[in-house]
C-alpha cells in the first residue's frame, strides 16, 4: 500500500437520492495516486477529470466547469501555486484543495494566500479528504471580483442585484441574481441541473429540481423585462445554457 494513502474500510458516500454528482478536477503528477483517488472518488458518486501537468491543469481549470479542484503543488511545467494564482487572476472561482507533500507552516500560508480554500498534507486519510470536500460543498458559491458582469447586451451588478440593458433595468431577487451570475461566469456553457443547484443553493440544501425550473422561468422574465436579446435555452436531459 502506498505510504501516502491511509485506507479505512468505512465508506463515506453521498446520499444518492438527494445529492447531485460532484464534478472534480484532479491535478496530480503521481499517476498511481491519481488512479487510486479517481477510483475512490467515483465510488463516492463523483465524476473525476484527471491531468498530470501544471499548464494542462490550468487549461482545464479555465475551459471546463468543475465543482471542486484538487491540486498538487509540485507539478511539471508549472507549479501548483503558479497554476492557482493564474487561475484566480483569470476569474476561476472554483473551490480548490491543495493536496501536497509540502507541509511546513510557510507552505500552508503561501498556498492559502494564493487562493486555495483548503490545504491537506500527504500522507492523508481518504475519509478526511471526503470530509473536507463535504465541508466546502456545503457552502453556496461565493464569487470574487463581482462588479459589473457583462454578456451580450446586459450588465449585471451582483452587489445591488440590478440588471441593465442600456437605459432599461430591473432588480433581481437573491436567488435570481445568484443563478444569473453562474451563467454569466460560464458564458456559452451548458450547465447541468446538478451544477446549478450546487452553485446556487449548496450541496446539502433540500431544494427540489422544480424550484430550479421556477427560477429559470423567473430569470427569463427578467431578461424579457429589460428587452435583452439573450436567451436562456433548455438543453433537454442536461440543463440550461445562455
Amino acid at each position: 500500500m502506498p505510504l501516502w494513502y491511509n485506507v479505512n474500510t468505512e465508506q463515506i458516500a453521498f446520499d444518492k437520492e438527494r445529492k447531485p454528482v460532484l464534478k472534480i478536477l484532479l491535478i496530480e503528477d503521481d499517476k498511481d495516486l491519481c488512479e487510486t483517488l479517481k477510483y475512490r472518488l467515483e465510488k463516492e458518486d463523483c465524476a473525476v477529470e484527471v491531468c498530470h501537468d501544471g499548464e494542462e491543469g490550468l487549461y482545464y481549470m479555465e475551459e471546463n466547469l468543475h465543482d471542486l479542484i484538487i491540486l498538487d503543488r509540485m507539478l511539471p511545467s508549472m507549479d501548483g501555486v503558479t497554476v492557482l494564482t493564474k487561475a484566480r487572476e483569470h476569474h476561476v472561482t472554483t473551490p480548490v484543495i491543495f493536496l501536497t507533500a509540502l507541509g511546513e507552516l510557510q507552505d500552508k500560508v503561501s498556498g492559502l494566500n494564493c487562493g486555495a480554500d483548503d490545504y491537506m498534507v500527504k500522507p492523508f486519510a481518504f475519509e478526511e479528504l471526503m470530509a473536507r470536500i463535504r465541508c466546502l460543498m456545503r457552502r453556496p458559491g461565493k464569487w470574487e471580483g463581482s462588479s459589473g458582469l457583462t454578456m451580450g447586451d446586459i450588465t449585471y451588478d451582483p452587489e445591488t442585484k440590478r440588471l441593465f440593458n442600456g437605459p432599461r433595468e430591473c432588480t433581481l431577487s437573491r436567488r435570481e441574481g445568484d443563478l444569473l451570475e453562474v451563467f454569466l461566469r460560464n458564458p456559452g456553457q451548458t450547465l447541468t441541473r446538478a451544477v446549478l443547484i450546487n452553485r446556487v443553493w449548496g450541496l446539502d440544501s433540500d431544494v427540489e429540481e422544480g424550484n430550479l425550473d421556477n427560477y429559470i422561468h423567473f430569470l427569463r422574465r427578467r431578461l424579457k423585462a429589460v428587452e435583452s436579446t439573450l436567451t436562456l435555452k433548455t438543453v433537454r436531459g442536461v440543463g440550461y445554457r445562455v
